[in-house]
């Protein structure tokens, strides 16, 4: 049931009335499958869910990203696939994802893709995006619940069956000191609260008025940023902040850089993996910060 309409007609032959059968059977068996998932918390390891991802992506030609936008109880809102690619590639575009998850005021989102050669096991470039992925949405109060790659007969659980474990994840926990003694840091924090509402107030209007490069602020939604992620003890890449600043990332990376260079953030080493460095406010700029966010939302 699994198989192409291509694969079907290979075996049985194409004048054969089996292979539509099949497929219009499978239609049935798809669309069944979807209306149990209606009404009812999504749990990634449900069986019914499993099987309607094999069936309905296990057999794809091209790669594809579907997503499953989720409420706060976990029902489904929205059932859509988001971004198409080839055989063996798909480019992920995590403004397209959010901009998306907050048009539906989604909490949580299941990402799903296919590999159409069949190997069910994630690449280096699924974990990474998938990282990247976690950390542009604790910035907005969205969480990715598990990123599933699909087979036309296996599902494999990226977030979920410990396929992040032992990779230096960007979220590794540190504590930010402020002039005069240790930060006030908190997560129920007022200064916290107004950050995160700063952030998806300007990507709301990015999303509503478009052009970035007239109303665009990177160098202050980076820091916003790093404020947030400081505010819940969270280290961040750079390579991650570039990827949710508005600009192309050649230009964020040289703006990255310009911060650091003026003083107002460091590079700090990752201790695990030489290849990585995190970036993090300076103190003094975090102190002040908060004092800039206590004192009201923008």
């Amino acid at each position: 049931m699994a198989q192409s309409p291509e694969a079907l007609t290979k075996v049985l032959g194409s004048q054969s009335s089996v292979v539509s059968l099949l497929l219009q059977a499978r239609a049935v068996a798809i669309e069944s499958l979807a209306g149990d998932m209606r009404g009812i918390a999504i749990d990634p390891f449900d069986r019914r869910l499993r099987q309607y991802l094999i069936m309905s992506m296990g057999s794809l030609p091209d790669e594809r990203l579907r997503i499953l936008f989720l409420d706060g109880a976990r029902h489904l809102i929205a059932d859509e696939v988001v971004q198409s690619g080839s055989l063996a590639q798909l480019s992920i575009f995590p403004r397209t994802i959010f901009r998306r998850a907050l048009e539906l005021n989604a909490a949580g989102l299941i990402l799903v893709h296919n590999h159409p050669s069949g190997n069910h096991n994630p690449s280096t470039e699924d974990i990474e995006a998938t990282q990247k992925l976690q950390i542009i949405g604790r910035s907005l109060n969205v969480e990715i619940i598990d990123h599933i790659v699909v087979t036309s007969t296996h599902c494999h659980h990226v977030v979920r069956d410990d396929t992040l474990a032992g990779r230096p994840v960007p979220s590794a926990s540190f504590t930010l000191r402020s002039p005069g003694g240790p930060a006030r840091i908190d997560h129920g924090d007022i200064a916290l609260a107004n950050a995160r509402a700063a952030m998806r107030r300007r990507l709301l209007r990015q999303q509503l008025i478009g052009a970035p490069e007239l109303f665009g602020d990177p160098a202050w939604e980076m820091l916003i940023d790093l404020f947030v992620h400081e505010c819940e003890r969270k280290r961040l890449s750079i390579s991650a902040l570039c990827v949710t600043s508005s600009i192309p990332m050649s230009s964020a990376l040289r703006l990255a850089q310009r911060l650091c260079d003026a003083g107002i953030t460091r590079r700090v080493p990752d201790p695990i993996d030489g290849r990585r460095t995190f970036i993090r406010l300076d103190p003094v700029i975090a102190h002040r910060m908060r004092a800039y966010f206590e004192a009201g939302a923008e």
